[in-house]
């Protein structure tokens, strides 16, 4: 007789990011079955943070609110039988698991701590970490060996699903089809609650009262690497197509997604229904990793300040003219060398005849940069001040001028996978270090696959394109993704030839100097658009209004342009514009 298939492997999520909702990881636990709760704790920009707390404390380096979290969360664990995987450790995993133990004790839980370390590399100099993205196989032997906790260091965030989908089904590095559906699955549940109606392009399609405080995400993974992503029963928020097309273009780039265990091809992924608030992933298919991973190195680029002038009323651009004038002037008689980088960007919220003097106003922002303090310290605030009572008419600013803050950056490398020791530390101490996967394939673009027909020519009216498309976009280092899709087959036809690379540049003025690539993804009915060097030294360097890209997916949305009438049917619609 044929043996039964194994039940499905149920692994929840409760933390997108540091700083993520308290609650989540009890909310989870009592919320209905699981057998794995995984917490994503580590960003680009986290690691900077980390970083200086470590140089601070040495005993520290990783995200304390995990603990916090635990000191509930154990006991409500180990009498559910869940076993909890977190990249809390950030730089420090074998000291937040030892910190686990200790509150274990403290509480009287009874669970065995094991983690995973090898992800730090040597810093060169001039830099604050340099940490490699391991993959789940430490976290798999973890888990084979016991484990009820598992902490790790830099992993990819798909490797928190991975790891526990391997040790719980038996896969090997082989089983690469297997992997690549739980590498899907994975990057849908890491940013949280983005899978359950949180920044959706099509909100307002839902009850808002459901959207208020969506629950956080499941998959429910299958012994052949399927899954299907839902959320406990009578949470919030919702889960259709929708909002797992959008989590499965955040932050991903073309066909091949490309980690440590497996080089996911996105361009097979099939979405289907699944009854309410679910929605079943299959398709997959895995190709072997490259021989390299992904390392992440940052450093303190230097400092910044910040002035934002609010302008009111009358004569905005006038005004806006006259203080940038008189703070280069202030600069200048003051002695001091302008700063290497100084922007200014005016922002019109202001409205004509309006009700309230916010409505009424204007925001000139000023930003500074330069690798020496001074330069943007107590110069640019000075400067700013004296202006006070010798400027434009109503003057005044949001904040008082500060002295400057430091500003981080990011940089990506790679780094042989054979020069890294990817180690797990048992439960009982023991060390196992993971080989890297013997099968590679160096990483190649993917061919476009051909265009659907072009819709028909008809009649068009000019509207916004978020009317029908929906988007997502987040940051990778100093490069945007915008993921744009659609909801039926006719809308495809016509964006995937409306909206080519020209189109888009056009769309979106601030990218028109810049590198702009498009990947098609036909089974999404998607586009996924890297744009190359917008985020200039990445988010920590908050060089832009928009450091981590999060809205230019619906800046794209509100740009007008002509769409067929026919694909507007029972879609409401604004006042034309000239």
């Amino acid at each position: 007789m044929t043996a039964p298939a194994p039940a499905p492997l149920r692994i929840g999520n409760a933390s997108g990011f540091y700083g993520d909702r308290f609650d989540a990881l009890r909310e989870m636990l009592t919320g209905g079955p699981l057998d794995v709760l995984t917490g994503d704790y580590l960003a680009e920009l986290t690691m900077l943070i980390l970083g200086r707390s470590r140089l601070k404390d040495p005993e520290k380096g990783y995200a304390t609110t995990f603990l916090r979290q635990l000191e509930e969360g154990l006991g409500l664990a180990h009498e559910r039988g869940v076993r909890i995987v977190a990249n809390a450790g950030g730089l420090n995993p074998a000291g937040l698991a030892d910190a686990v133990r200790k509150l274990a004790a403290k509480v009287g839980v009874p669970v065995t701590v094991a983690h995973v370390e090898g992800d730090s590399l040597p810093v060169p100099d001039g830099f604050l970490t340099a940490n490699a993205y391991l993959g789940g196989s430490g976290i798999t032997a973890c888990l084979r060996a016991g484990a009820d906790v598992v902490v790790t260091g830099r992993v990819t965030d798909a490797a928190l699903v991975t790891g526990p989908a391997a040790a719980h089904f038996g896969w090997g590095p082989d089983d690469l089809d297997a992997l690549a559906g739980a590498v899907v699955a994975g990057h849908v549940l890491e940013c949280g609650t983005q899978a359950t109606g949180g920044n959706l392009a099509f909100f307002g399609a839902h009850d808002p009262a459901r959207l208020r405080r969506p629950g956080f995400p499941l998959a429910e993974i299958h012994a052949d690497g399927s899954s299907v992503i839902t959320k406990h029963d009578g949470t919030g928020g919702v889960v259709d197509l929708a909002t797992v097309t959008a989590q499965l273009l955040y932050e991903t780039g073309g066909a091949r997604y490309a980690g440590p265990d497996v080089t996911a091809r996105l361009d097979t992924v099939r979405l289907t229904a699944d009854g309410p608030d679910r929605v079943r992933i299959d398709g997959v298919r895995g190709e072997a990793p490259p021989p390299t991973l992904k390392t992440g190195l940052t450093r303190l680029g230097g400092w910044r300040n910040e002035v934002v002038f609010v302008l009111t009323g009358l004569d905005i651009e006038a005004k806006a003219d006259l203080v940038k004038a008189q703070f280069a002037d202030a600069l200048e008689r003051g002695g001091a060398r302008p700063p290497a980088e100084v922007r200014w960007e005016l922002a019109r919220t202001d409205h004509p005849d309006a009700d309230t003097e916010e409505r009424a106003s204007a925001l000139l922002r000023l930003v500074v940069r330069d690798h020496d303090a001074e330069a943007v310290g107590r110069a640019v605030s000075g400067a700013a001040v004296e202006l006070a009572l010798g400027s434009y008419p109503g003057f005044h600013v949001t904040a008082p001028p500060g002295k400057g803050a430091p500003y981080g950056v990011f940089e990506a490398r790679t780094v042989p996978a054979g020069d890294v020791e990817h180690t797990a530390v048992l439960p009982d101490g023991s060390r196992v270090v993971v080989e890297p996967p013997s099968l590679t394939q160096e990483l190649a673009e993917v061919e476009d696959p051909p265009l659907p027909d072009p819709y028909p020519s008809t009649a068009t009216r000019r509207v916004p394109l978020g009317l029908i498309a929906g988007a997502r976009s987040g940051d990778k280092g100093g490069d945007a993704n915008v993921g744009v899709w659609v909801r039926g087959d006719d809308a495809w036809r016509w964006l995937a030839h409306e909206l080519t690379v020209e189109r888009f540049k056009e769309l979106l003025p601030e990218t028109a100097d810049l590198t702009v690539v498009r990947h098609v993804l036909p089974n999404l009915r998607a586009l996924n658009f890297t744009v190359h060097g917008l985020l200039g030294e990445g988010v920590a360097a908050q060089a832009r209004f928009d450091p981590q890209a999060k809205a230019v997916g619906e800046w794209l949305r509100s740009r007008w342009l002509p769409v067929p009438v026919p694909l507007l049917e029972g879609v409401p619609l604004p006042e034309v514009t000239a």
